[in-house]
């Protein structure tokens, strides 16, 4: 039987749900999903909680904000003037910014002023804890 260690390919089904049991993200009604230990499809602390598990094996860990999307910062809540948009915003939609490196960074529209818009470029998960359920279908040597 293999364990799942850092140079494992798994296959599995998972499920994301916040404290309130609303469901992020799950597979459970799909096909499974695979990943290569460390190719970033999922977050450290989410692989580190595999490690040691084998197939079949089904858990449930609750992961702290820390652990997860990173904690809520004040910090990345930006208000930017009204007249840098030319589009029609609304409340709660996502809009594409470039960084200073030019990479892409969703924002949040959060508020609507006259003179300016509140941004909000924390993760939509960022300070909730979240509990990750999983169900291990197979685990294999990496190539």
């Amino acid at each position: 039987m293999s364990l799942i260690t850092a140079s494992s390919r798994v296959t599995l089904h998972f499920e994301l749900s916040l404290e309130d049991g609303q469901i992020v993200d799950s597979n459970f009604e799909k096909p499974p999903a695979s990943f290569t230990f460390g190719d970033g499809s999922l977050l450290p602390d989410f692989e580190t909680a595999l490690l040691g598990m084998s197939a079949g094996q089904k858990d449930t860990f609750v992961m702290s904000p820390e652990n997860a999307f990173g904690a809520y910062n004040e910090s990345n809540v930006q208000r930017i003037p009204r007249s840098q948009f030319d589009m029609d915003l609304e409340e709660g939609m996502v809009v594409s910014f470039a960084d200073m490196s030019k990479n892409e960074l969703p924002g949040v529209i959060s508020e609507i002023g006259e003179k300016e818009v509140v941004v909000d470029f924390n993760h939509p998960l960022s300070g909730r804890s979240l509990t990750f359920k999983v169900s291990i279908i197979s685990v294999e040597a990496a190539e």
